[in-house]
């Protein structure tokens, strides 16, 4: 065991690359259509070469088939001499490779003392306005939910059912002036979709996420769209973005879906040329997360990096939010 935050179940080592498992309870249950989590369960990579350890993070998700396992096994296999550009060609895009690339970047700028949007040529970042979720629940239990963040600028609620429009009102009752973006987890048909869209443009929902499942989304070509749609489970990497065209309007770049700063900066770029609208999103983890995906998020038009807000207790020292949104990280965390 590494601190008593967390609790260690297994550890790999690979040369000069410790991978371990951690576990970090939540503040709350978080709960989505597809079930209910008490903990962030994440891998951490530290990478050792030349005296110097850079390190990443990675929360492996059963929805594109990850394990703890599953990973940690991908990342041991790996020699601990692997540079960022052999890394995208030895693993495919998820979140074995999303913690060593994350790892890499962080080591580099450790060892040039360069801070990390310095080396890929982007500006100095600044604090992000990000959104805060709410997770799925009973109607009175959002709407109370609400009613506790009312004051945050931008409030995510996750929907997914038949049932959602009670929930929806009641959480617009509990925070009347708060922006208000939805995420159905892939939870709805396009008839019921459909049905829904008006509701949620008169409640002023600002856009909809992943509405329709990834590997049935093509009745969006055909219908209207009052807001905006964004791709979320349909959008991975850069391979995703010609089968995303006529369908939606905006993609959530996860670190965790793109295997890594190196990915996720390259799909950004494409994706803007293209003209997609950005969103940069995370999956329930730590500040060693959300760090690389902070740089990542300047100049997106919605931000959800809200992983560590949800946790009973983050990392030491962890990502600074305040009134003006989440703050780059500190070097001594990241990058």
């Amino acid at each position: 065991m590494r601190s008593p935050r967390f609790e260690s179940s297994r550890i790999a080592h690979s040369a000069m690359m410790n991978i371990q498992e951690e576990r970090y309870p939540l503040a709350e249950t978080f709960t989505i259509s597809r079930g209910a989590k008490t903990e962030a369960h994440v891998v951490t990579v530290e990478l050792t070469r030349d005296g110097i350890t850079g390190r990443g993070e990675c929360v492996p998700y059963a929805r594109y088939g990850e394990t703890l396992d599953s990973v940690i096994d991908q990342l041991a296999a790996l020699p601990a001499d692997i540079g960022r550009d052999s890394l995208q060609q030895r693993l495919p895009a998820g979140a074995a490779r999303n913690a060593l690339d994350c790892a890499l970047w962080d080591w580099e700028a450790r060892r040039t003392g360069t801070r990390v949007w310095r080396l890929a040529g982007l500006p100095e970042p600044g604090p992000l306005v990000t959104a805060y979720t709410l997770s799925l629940d009973t109607p009175e239990r959002m709407q109370a939910a609400a009613a506790r963040h009312a004051t945050r600028p931008l409030l995510k609620i996750k929907l997914g059912s038949a049932d959602d429009m009670a929930r929806l009102e009641a959480v617009r009752r509990g925070a009347p002036d708060a922006t208000i973006i939805v995420d159905a987890n892939e939870g709805w048909t396009a008839d019921l979709y459909a049905e829904l869209a008006p509701h949620l443009v008169r409640l002023g929902v600002a856009m909809v996420e992943q509405p329709l499942p990834a590997d049935e989304d093509e009745p969006l070509a055909d219908m209207s769209r009052p807001l905006p749609v964004c791709a979320d489970e349909s959008c991975h990497d850069r391979s995703s973005l010609p089968a995303l065209a006529g369908k939606y309007d905006m993609i959530n770049i996860k670190l965790d879906k793109t295997g890594g700063l190196t990915e996720a900066l390259a799909l950004r770029a494409q994706a803007q040329a293209i003209g997609y609208r950005l969103m940069v999103g995370c999956m329930v983890g730590t500040s060693l997360s959300m760090a690389p995906a902070v740089v990542l998020a300047q100049g997106a038009e919605v931000v959800d990096l809200d992983g560590p807000l949800l946790l009973a207790r983050d990392r030491t020292p962890g990502l600074r939010y305040d009134a003006e949104g989440v703050h780059p990280p500190d070097a001594s965390l990241w990058g």
